[in-house]
């Protein structure tokens, strides 16, 4: 089975370039990229040192309902462009582990699906939770805050 890597969906993040309010209601922050570690969600890189970027509360769910989680995410301050959904593993992750947990088509956490999976394995149990004919997607989630990285489905 094929799988494929998605950013933010280019509508959200151009609602937030453009100064619309985060899932909180509030305006994204600006801050400047020292260049370690602030992972924009929308072309799935890391932001360089000195380039602006945008901290906000985000909520990858269409409705609110007990499983929407919603956390702090980056996003580069001006424009960038969508990362191309493929197989291929999004620049941006570069720590050791990540959260991995699917979803069902009702947006809920499949309970037994979250495991904290080394980088490189990510691929091979992303492919394993999406054999799944129950699992609908999966979120990749840091390992040591729980903050969104990006979403994962079936090619």
């Amino acid at each position: 089975m094929s799988i494929r890597f998605l950013p933010m969906p280019t509508e959200t993040a151009t609602a937030y370039w453009n100064g619309g309010d985060d899932a909180y209601g509030l305006k994204p922050e600006r801050q400047v990229s020292d260049g370690d570690g602030v992972p924009c969600r929308h072309c799935l890189r890391l932001v360089g040192a000195g380039e602006p970027y945008l901290i906000l509360a985000h909520r990858p769910f269409p409705a609110l309902q007990p499983y929407a989680e919603t956390g702090p995410i980056f996003l580069h301050a001006q424009p960038c462009a969508a990362h191309e959904p493929s197989e291929d593993m999004p620049p941006m992750l570069t720590s050791r582990d990540y959260i991995v947990r699917g979803y069902s088509s009702e947006n809920r956490i499949l309970y037994g699906t979250g495991a904290v999976v080394p980088n490189a394995d990510i691929p091979t149990y992303a492919r394993d939770l999406l054999n799944r004919e129950d699992i609908a997607y999966l979120h990749i989630r840091s390992a040591r805050n729980n903050c969104y990285q990006c979403r994962v489905e079936r090619a």
